[in-house]
């Protein structure tokens, strides 16, 4: 029987079609992929890291953002469902845009998916480390010099790369593992971040909230952002928030109901997310207010972590609660962040658009165990590089990432578009689903890529860490896209076969009748 199914993928591979790569079928169901969704995405851990910059650039319309940020997610979200349901592959948007575009243009579109996820995985590592040394602080009698610990660049990079190391074996084993230990993760930190808004709002109408800020509608107003370029920053930053949903597609080769699941799975998560972040969001603006000094949000020295800033205050004798959170929090989607580009590399390496050794899958645990190590050891080796080359390295990366998920949603929505020209107006459904939902999504993410790019040129953007005159945003955005070209052209003279088609072809099946 093996045999067999492995005769078979190898023909749908040699004709240019999809095929299975030995991954664990029927591993994650509907609540497993959401939970899987939710951690990866890391609620606690995105908001310390993204509610100050995203406050510096729009102030009190910190809400009308997130809703902003929200609108193109779901809308990307609505494409990468109809791609799944007729080719579900944990290449997902490698797969997919070669399908649509080429092999060129769904290279680059898998490289943008690594390149994000890399660069996510150094930051969770270095969130993690913050919080951990100020959770033993906190039990030790809020000691300053244990919290210190992670300001020092070699004990910071050390502890960093010890939970990259724990994060990488959880990773390896099987999914059922990476399922019980989310489960206790994300359940805690959604406890948490809930109780730290119903706190606030206790301490406001008591009255000892740091700077009470009534609510208004005005906070739900874009137009009030006082310019389009700090509309653009923030909402870049609002699309990072919910960056990590798609993870759900990645594992469609390992889920119950292949088709139908991932894409359910991923509209709820950017749902459930959605409805938790502006609750807290809300809430810390209402406690803390926006202003310069002490806690409040907009507080230079308090931005790239705000949580470490506002737990004491909030919660008081229970601000432990919060470090730990966020570290679980870090600690969970730096583990479930690993799926991603492990099954996209497996994916890249299957089709030959990779060496070989990529398309390895562990024999015990059925997992894509060498592409797992490989990320591994390159967001370790990112982090330590920029923890040395930036002191607000946390900051510069949150901003470089939204950079890379506008690049590779974007063209995932606009495969979706292409894909599926022939069956536009087939249906009113697929009008919207396939065409006009993507479409506004993908340019919406192209307008924010192309004026994130022109703005992050200033030394002035993100942390103002600079590099020969050239902000580090800049440089770093650039820098990824460009090392990803070379790589790309290094591997179509190696590996020609995946470049003329061979191995991945161009398709565009009938609506309704999805490849097999």
């Amino acid at each position: 029987m093996t045999l067999e199914i492995n005769a078979s993928a190898a023909v749908e591979k040699a004709t240019g079609g999809i095929s299975k790569k030995g991954l664990s079928a029927g591993s994650v169901g509907l609540v497993g992929a959401v939970i899987i969704g939710i951690s990866c995405i890391a609620p606690a851990y995105t908001l310390t890291g993204a509610l100050g910059p995203t406050v510096a650039e729009v102030g009190l319309q910190l809400p009308a953002i997130f809703v902003a940020g929200f609108i193109p997610m779901l809308l990307v979200a609505l494409g990468y469902r109809e791609l799944n349901k007729a080719m579900p592959d944990s290449g997902t948007s490698f797969t997919w845009a070669t399908r649509a575009f080429g092999p060129w243009i769904g290279w680059m579109a898998g490289w943008g998916l690594i390149a994000a996820t890399v660069v996510v995985l150094s930051n969770l590592a270095g969130i993690a480390v913050d919080f951990f040394y100020l959770m033993l602080s906190q039990i030790f009698g809020n000691s300053a010099e244990i919290a210190g610990l992670a300001g020092n660049p070699l004990i910071n990079v050390g502890t960093c790369l010890l939970f990259i190391l724990i994060a990488t074996w959880i990773s390896y084993r099987d999914m059922q593992t990476t399922q019980k230990v989310q489960y206790w993760l994300v359940g805690f930190q959604l406890i948490v971040l809930v109780g730290f808004g119903i706190m606030a709002f206790v301490h406001i109408v008591n009255g000892s909230a740091f700077d009470p800020t009534p609510v208004s509608l005005s906070w739900f107003n874009p137009f009030a952002v006082t310019s389009f370029s700090a509309f653009a920053a923030g909402l870049s930053l609002s699309i990072f928030i919910f960056w990590g949903w798609d993870v759900t597609l990645t594992m469609s080769e390992e889920t119950k109901g292949s088709r139908s699941t991932p894409g359910r799975a991923a509209t709820l998560t950017v749902i459930i997310v959605m409805v938790l972040y502006l609750f807290v969001a809300i809430a810390a603006v209402s406690f803390a207010g926006v202003g310069g000094v002490g806690v409040g949000l907009g507080n230079p020295e308090i931005q790239g972590n705000v949580f470490f800033a506002l737990a004491g205050p909030a919660l008081g004798p229970f601000a432990v609660l919060m470090s730990i959170a966020v570290l679980s929090s870090s600690a969970a989607s730096l583990q479930s962040t690993f799926v991603s580009p492990a099954r996209t590399l497996l994916a890249m390496g299957h089709y030959g658009a990779l060496p070989p050794a990529y398309a390895k899958v562990s024999p015990r645990f059925f997992t894509p165990g060498y592409a797992t190590i490989a990320s591994a050891v390159v967001a370790a080796g990112f982090y330590t590089i920029m923890r040395f080359v930036s002191e607000d390295v946390l900051w510069d990366t949150i901003t470089t990432l939204g950079m890379m998920i506008c690049f590779y949603y974007g063209l995932t929505a606009f495969a979706c578009v292409w894909y599926f020209r022939r069956q536009w107006f087939a249906t009113v459904r697929n009008a919207f689903f396939t065409f006009v939902f993507p479409l506004i999504g993908g340019i919406i993410l192209s307008v924010l890529f192309c004026t994130t790019l022109v703005d992050s040129m200033d030394p002035n953007y993100g942390s103002g860490s600079e590099i020969f005159g050239l902000g580090l945003v800049f440089v770093l955005g650039m820098a990824i896209l460009l090392i990803g070209v070379v790589i790309m052209i290094v591997q179509s003279r190696v590996r020609p076969a995946f470049f003329r088609g061979e191995t991945l072809s161009l398709a565009a099946p009938r609506y309704g009748e999805p490849e097999e």
